[in-house]
């Protein structure tokens, strides 16, 4: 898969050593001289360009790219690079930086942004995550906000656990994609067993999230909680 990250500062060289070592091919565009740093990614290629000009994303050949993710510490500049990839060059998934939450709003398909990712949002989700056992964690929402990330670390009372993985209706269009077991993430096998700790991946509509939180932990009345996406009872 070729990826083109916008942004080479330390967020940019982080995803681009994690993709490459997973390997992929990484192209990282920036404008400033300063941050083009090839000694710290030798393996990516790399262009000293402004990504906001349609020229430059031309010279990278963005259109052979498989994503796009525009990583620069810049909101205006990010939300630029994902609508001129997804509407001018046809990459067929854009990934956006939020720096500002308040900004949080306007990545979405209308400045061609399939994926937002919010540091304080996944930072208080994490943290959400940590002190909480039975709780529904939203972690990431996707394209148009119709579909969600969520997590959930099975408690020791969930009617759930001991029960077959292919023996359990999942409501709605909820779709559970990994176990996490011991640290390891595993596809969810029809003939295994949930356990007790172990932490759930699902991919979900937002309408379905109440009834999965209290399939997996009834425990009344279950409610969201501002500012993390978490569900709670």
């Amino acid at each position: 898969m070729r990826v083109a990250i916008a942004g080479a500062g330390n967020v940019g060289r982080s995803i681009a050593g994690e993709l490459i070592e997973n390997g992929h091919q990484v192209l990282l565009i920036d404008r400033d001289p300063r941050s083009i740093k090839t000694e710290t990614v030798p393996e990516a290629e790399w262009l000293l360009a402004d990504a906001c000009e349609l020229s430059s994303l031309e010279e990278a050949e963005i259109d052979s790219c498989d994503v796009a993710i525009a990583a620069t510490g810049d909101d205006k500049v990010n939300l630029v690079v994902s609508l001129l990839a997804k509407t001018e060059f046809g990459v067929p998934r854009t990934v956006a930086r939020v720096n500002h939450p308040k900004n949080e709003w306007l990545f979405n398909e209308v400045w061609g942004v399939d994926v937002a990712v919010s540091t304080p949002r996944l930072m208080s989700a994490l943290v959400e995550e940590a002190v909480s056992v039975g709780d529904l964690v939203r972690l990431l929402t996707f394209h148009e906000g119709e579909a969600n990330l969520v997590e959930m670390t099975l408690p020791e009372s969930s009617p759930q656990v001991g029960v077959r993985v292919g023996d359990i209706t999942w409501p709605g269009d909820v779709v559970l994609v990994a176990v996490i077991r011991d640290g390891h993430a595993r596809p969810p096998d029809p003939d295994s067993t949930l356990e007790t700790g172990d932490e759930l991946l699902f991919v979900t509509a937002q309408d379905y999230e109440r009834e999965l939180a209290e399939m997996l932990s009834p425990r009344g009345e279950v409610r969201n909680v501002p500012g993390t996406g978490a569900v709670r009872s």
